[in-house]
């Protein structure tokens, strides 16, 4: 990669830009709700059900220059979803801020291993037990979402449940490979622990992206 680019990737004016789509919202809180989505390659938490493998070698992805980004999602949506990969693993500052410009609502989705930057409408902290959200986010988080593939899984949902802000919303969401022995024990755990909600990834129930 050449230095001038390497240099703008660094510092976040440019990222790896794995696709962007507009598309329905299919999770969490805002599920059912357009947004444009723009999923930014690299991650090293490195889920092993992570259904988008191929967001993890950030080289594999053209760096692409915040200024288009930002172009192509404001004519489509006024919401845009940041997600990847672990979007964190880069600065959000400058993409976020040129979203601002705009006037967008801005979400991000991400497990938090990562120094929060940019400036967001709404957090999504999805974590993973491999690598552990930066203590900060826990208090700025809107909605904690947990993936179920075991039982121990209900076991992290509390511990991580116990370090969120009292207005965090909290959801439980079956692995999809396992939706089908997860989700009657996720509704058994909700109904007993009614404090959690139960959020599916209602895209793929309807064949959208």
């Amino acid at each position: 990669m050449q230095v001038e680019i390497q240099d703008l990737v660094n510092t976040g004016e440019m990222l790896p830009l794995m696709e962007e789509f507009y598309t329905i919202q299919g999770e969490g809180y805002h599920k059912g709700t357009a947004a444009y989505f723009v999923r930014i390659g690299g991650c090293d938490v490195g889920c092993h059900w992570c259904d988008v493998k191929e967001s993890w070698n950030a080289d594999l992805h053209p760096p692409t220059h915040t200024d288009a980004i930002v172009e192509n999602a404001s004519a489509y949506s006024n919401t845009v979803v940041v997600t990847g990969g672990e979007p964190l693993t880069w600065n959000m500052e400058p993409l976020t801020t040129k979203f601002k410009t705009k006037g967008m609502q801005i979400h991000i989705e991400t497990s938090g291993a990562y120094k929060l930057t940019g400036i967001w409408d709404w957090i999504c902290l999805s974590p993973k037990k491999i690598k552990l959200p930066t203590p900060e986010i826990y208090k700025v988080a809107n909605e904690l979402k947990v993936i179920v593939y075991n039982n121990d899984d209900f076991r992290f949902a509390e511990e991580q449940a116990a370090k969120v802000n009292d207005d965090c919303i909290l959801y439980l969401q079956p692995e999809w490979s396992k939706r089908e022995k997860v989700i009657p024990l996720i509704v058994d755990y909700v109904m007993q622990n009614p404090k959690w909600k139960v959020s599916l990834q209602t895209h793929k129930y309807l064949n959208i992206p």
